[in-house]
């Protein structure tokens, strides 16, 4: 499996007024913006086909994961070489950046069907760049493998508060406890039950690996919740077809379209920053004190 779909035509409202010149997803957290975090994720999974679904406002995320050749040859005249291979080495060689425009906000399922053509017969996997992963643990080639394993799409999945559940999409396990890093098969999704009607406290947390059928179901899927083709219809009918799991993420998540979260995931990674993290906690100690 090597093709990733990340929908980035968003406009990053939650965010304006910061977003109204400039996308959403190149914000940076701490020194990186956060689309490179996505991408980044995508690479250590081993994907090498990174499909971005975009709009025209977009261009300086392509133009980020593109060669500079005036600032590559500034750098190298000052003789700044740590960072030429700071900003040069974000993508491996074999890694293709490959955007398509998705013409209408019409939904995440529709996002999708854009990519279609560069997706053709091959089962690939989604991530939705608001949400940013803070571990080691590589989840998404988790989600690959117990996908390869199984043959049932992947939906990551991680507990929140139980008076917390009517803010999300919900997954219905049968009550089967589901630990980090692992799958355990689905039956049903319901999106912000009543919290006393929830079927578990496992949220849907922005990741997906999906089998190459959910496109055909897309095609037939009616618009959802605003008007929109949802993907989580369609995957509500794939798990009846061919079944699918919830994979526990083994990762803290942070939800980055938000301000909030934002600030929280900041903070986090300003800590563990090798070169600031050090200062930076310091500095936060005797802020907080």
């Amino acid at each position: 499996m090597k093709k990733v779909v990340i929908p980035v035509a968003g406009l990053g409202t939650r965010f304006l007024p910061a977003t109204k010149a400039i996308p959403k997803e190149m914000i940076t957290l701490v020194d990186q913006p956060l689309i490179q975090y996505v991408v980044c994720e995508a690479i250590c999974a081993g994907f090498t086909d990174i499909i971005l679904v975009t709009h025209s406002s977009k261009n300086a995320i392509e133009n980020h994961f593109d060669h500079n050749f005036e600032l590559m040859t500034t750098l190298e005249n000052k003789g700044k070489h740590s960072l030429i291979n700071v900003v040069d080495n974000i993508l491996p060689s074999d890694a293709n950046i490959i955007s398509i425009r998705q013409p209408a906000p019409l939904g995440l399922g529709h996002a999708i069907l854009c990519a279609e053509p560069i997706i053709g017969d091959d089962d690939f996997a989604v991530i939705l760049p608001d949400v940013i992963l803070n571990s080691k643990s590589c989840d998404l080639a988790k989600m690959v493998q117990a996908f390869q394993t199984s043959r049932k799409s992947q939906i990551m999945v991680e507990p929140v508060a139980h008076e917390d559940v009517h803010k999300y999409g919900v997954v219905d396990c049968q009550g089967v406890d589901v630990d980090p890093g692992q799958s355990a098969n689905m039956v049903g999704m319901v999106e912000k039950p009543k919290n006393e009607e929830a079927p578990s406290n496992l949220a849907i947390t922005g990741r997906y690996v999906l089998d190459n059928r959910i496109l055909g179901i897309l095609h037939t899927t009616p618009k959802g919740a605003g008007g929109e083709v949802q993907l989580t219809d369609a995957i509500a009918t794939l798990m009846k077809e061919r079944g699918a799991q919830a994979y526990q993420s083994a990762s803290k998540s942070y939800d980055c379209g938000d301000k909030l979260g934002y600030l929280k995931a900041t903070v986090e990674f300003a800590m563990q920053h090798p070169e600031l993290g050090k200062e930076f906690k310091e500095w936060l100690e005797t802020e907080i004190k």
